[in-house]
């Protein structure tokens, strides 16, 4: 049965020369949220983009190690990566919806994957922007572009575009990070709406976000997972000393 259990044992990665993962072994929950904390050039978004091989698109980038998603290796020769991608969904920090409709991006992924019956597109954009929240907001602008949406209305158009392909894992990186607070707000309680359904790992440099919306929370720093626990342990009584320093403010 597919959960979305993601797991790293001794993962490594490099860019050319320099090694930005090193040894990475962790068990993210499945269908909960965890955070990814640490200090610019840490490595948790190195860890966030191995998990569905975008890295590997960049030239001279290689890994050692193991990651698996509900237990196949996720880098194995048999791996099919457009499936691997339908599985996990990304999303990214700076809003990118395609200059089509609103209902052409969440219609996108589905279409691709060879859906072509309209009632069955329709219920499913229907369906992923109620899952993203949006569907009050543009139930009406179906068919206008998403271009003309707000920055934090787009980010959730992106979010429902991720959706629409029904992952088992959806990846974040700094989502909220251009929005104001205001967007921000809806798109943490979007979060909180997804949680139990699916497994959700969110990047972030906001330390409160994090608190506030994760489960667990893992604390990257040099290029290597520092501590990682149930957050709110983490947050009141770390194990580790550089933990402490790091979520109290005394660096980063």
């Amino acid at each position: 049965m597919s959960t979305g259990l993601i797991a790293a044992r001794d993962f490594c990665f490099w860019y050319g020369e320099k090694q930005a993962l090193h040894d990475i072994s962790i068990t993210v929950p499945a269908r909960a949220i965890t955070a990814l904390i640490g200090p610019s050039g840490c490595g948790k978004s190195t860890f966030l983009r191995s998990i569905n091989r975008l890295n590997e698109l960049l030239p001279g980038t290689r890994r050692k190690g193991e990651l698996t998603l509900d237990g196949d290796d996720i880098y194995g020769l048999t791996t099919d990566v457009v499936a691997l991608r339908q599985r996990i969904g990304m999303v990214f920090q700076r809003w990118n919806p395609f200059p089509k409709s609103i209902y052409d991006n969440v219609s996108f992924g589905p279409r691709i994957n060879g859906e072509r019956n309209a009632t069955a597109l329709d219920e499913i954009v229907e369906r992923s922007l109620r899952r993203a929240a949006l569907w009050d907001e543009v139930r009406d602008r179906l068919h206008e572009s998403a271009l003309a949406l707000s920055g934090g209305q787009q980010q959730r158009l992106c979010i429902a575009r991720a959706l629409a392909n029904d992952p088992e894992v959806l990846l974040l990186d700094e989502p909220a990070s251009a929005l104001d607070p205001i967007a921000t707000q809806k798109i943490e309680e979007l979060l909180f709406e997804l949680r139990g359904e699916l497994t959700v790992i969110i990047v972030t440099h906001n330390l409160q976000q994090a608190a506030r919306v994760s489960d667990f929370t893992a604390f990257f720093y040099l290029g290597k997972l520092v501590e990682f626990d149930a957050t709110e342990r983490l947050f009141t009584s770390p194990s580790e000393a550089r933990t402490e320093e790091y979520v109290t403010g005394r660096f980063g």
